[in-house]
């Protein structure tokens, strides 16, 4: 992948720009190029979203049941070093079709609660697997690793500055020709991209020990797969001397 990008990056360095750009005082000349930069952030902190889904043909109750466990969930949770968000709350009339019948038959109410739980620690998710396990309307969703902002920041600031330097270099190369070099930057633009993908697990949440056993990621180490992938582009005008 690595070499694919950098025969590509070699194909836009060579249609970079030189033209002229007429001033009051002189006409300034100019060049137009790219820079690249390819590098991996460490995936930080492991994510997983526990769903709560309960059905009542009250509305009130089955609201009343699904925030009752939530809030059970969320009381444990909080002793333990993990970050909480609710990231779903929706109740609505649940129906189901009545092929004897031919017609659409109403089930209840049902409510749907889902936070997500990340740690920095993957083993604290593994708790919250085996604490939860079997809970009746209990689903997990969304087991994940990935690279927190905290380490991504640093990390795609500095692959800034290579994509910048890299956009000189080519200036300086293509400008020599000509006997001259690359000055000020006069403008640029940029776009970072990642490569944090999901893992999806089971839909329903069993025990810890089972998962493990019909997971091969797991069975050969773990949820830990490889460092982001982080590339950061650059499209930079530069002053030729």
């Amino acid at each position: 992948m690595q070499k694919t990008l950098l025969v590509a990056a070699s194909v836009i360095a060579a249609a970079a720009v030189i033209a002229w750009v007429g001033t009051s005082n002189r006409e300034l000349r100019t060049i137009a190029v790219t820079g690249e930069c390819l590098t991996t952030a460490p995936k930080d902190r492991t994510a997983i979203t526990l769903r709560v889904t309960t059905l009542d043909k009250d509305a009130a109750k089955s609201m009343k049941m699904a925030s009752d466990q939530v809030a059970a969930m969320t009381a444990y949770l909080k002793t333990l070093d993990v970050k909480l968000q609710t990231t779903q709350f929706d109740s609505y009339e649940k129906t189901e079709w009545d092929r004897t019948a031919q017609k659409s038959i109403k089930l209840g109410i049902e409510t749907t609660i889902a936070i997500e739980v990340s740690a920095d620690n993957i083993e604290t998710i593994e708790t919250v697997l085996t604490k939860f396990a079997g809970l009746e309307n209990v689903y997990t969703e969304n087991l994940r690793m990935f690279t927190s902002t905290e380490t991504m920041k640093p990390i795609l600031e500095k692959c800034l500055g290579t994509a910048v330097e890299n956009a000189r270099t080519r200036a300086n190369a293509l400008a020599a020709g000509d006997g001259r070099h690359a000055g000020k930057m006069i403008a640029v633009e940029y776009g970072a991209s990642t490569n944090n993908v999901v893992r999806p697990t089971a839909n329903y949440l069993r025990s810890a020990k089972l998962a493990v056993a019909e997971d091969a990621a797991f069975a050969a180490g773990g949820i830990v797969a490889k460092d982001t992938e982080v590339a950061v582009s650059v499209s930079a005008v530069f002053e030729i001397k």
